[in-house]
């Protein structure tokens, strides 16, 4: 049963049971996605009804944010734990490799970042089978090619990396034309998987303080990272509501 987080359903899962999942609906038949919704995309599907649809249908929707575990605690709901999309990645890649029965598809990013990172995943992952790349600037019209250049692939798994909502919002209307069984919506992956971005250290990430390294790195984030207070805000406010109703 999901648990509503200001308008979201998140599963209450770990990642150990998330990747487990993840690894069931890519070997099943049908298409099938996994969204990772963090508190500025719980704050665009407040503002979006067609993307909060599609957040609501996804196959799996994990909590990639220390601020939708927070939210979820003072809404008295709460969840086992942050999932963020990046440690899901990794743990379904270390699956394929182990088995070498799924095949994956790297799309998003910058030209060449996709590919990089492909190469650089096969290293640590041996076994695992990148059976092809494509960047993310393509344009809307190109996009049912797109769809074809991986349906062609064999691709089992596709992971999408062109943002939020766009990547969202792509896969619902495309996804099934790309034939692969599971896919997810992974943000900025790519960037750290190409050795582009560096992610925060192990500490940072124990204790919930990745967005702060994240900020000193990029300041530029400051403008998203302001958010997390007034979504915040809206949890207690929620609380509250509640508690009157």
């Amino acid at each position: 049963m999901r648990l509503d987080i200001l308008g979201v359903g998140f599963d209450p899962i770990t990642l150990p049971d998330a990747v487990t999942a993840g690894m069931a609906l890519a070997g099943s038949e049908g298409f099938h996605y996994v969204v990772t919704p963090n508190p500025e995309i719980v704050l665009l599907a407040d503002r979006d009804e067609h993307f909060r649809s599609i957040l609501y249908h996804a196959d799996l929707v994990l909590a990639d944010g220390v601020g939708v575990i927070h939210a979820a605690n003072i809404l008295g709901t709460p969840l086992p734990g942050r999932v963020t999309g990046i440690d899901f990645a990794a743990g379904l890649m270390q699956e394929m490799a182990r088995t070498g029965e799924k095949k994956l598809f790297l799309l998003g990013a910058k030209p060449g970042v996709a590919a990089e990172a492909g190469r650089r995943l096969q290293k640590t992952y041996p076994g695992l089978n990148v059976c092809g790349t494509r960047d993310g600037y393509f344009k809307d019209a190109e996009s049912e090619a797109v769809a074809a250049q991986v349906a062609q692939s064999g691709a089992d798994v596709l992971f999408v990396c062109l943002g939020a909502p766009k990547q969202e919002k792509w896969l619902a209307q495309y996804g099934k034309a790309c034939g692969v069984h599971l896919a997810a919506g992974l943000g900025g992956v790519l960037d750290v998987f190409a050795g582009n971005v560096d992610r925060a250290p192990a500490a940072f990430q124990k204790a919930g303080m990745e967005w702060f390294y994240r900020l000193v790195k990029q300041p530029s984030r400051i403008g998203r990272m302001a958010k997390l207070p007034g979504f915040l805000g809206k949890a207690v406010a929620a609380r509250v509501k509640r508690g009157k109703s």
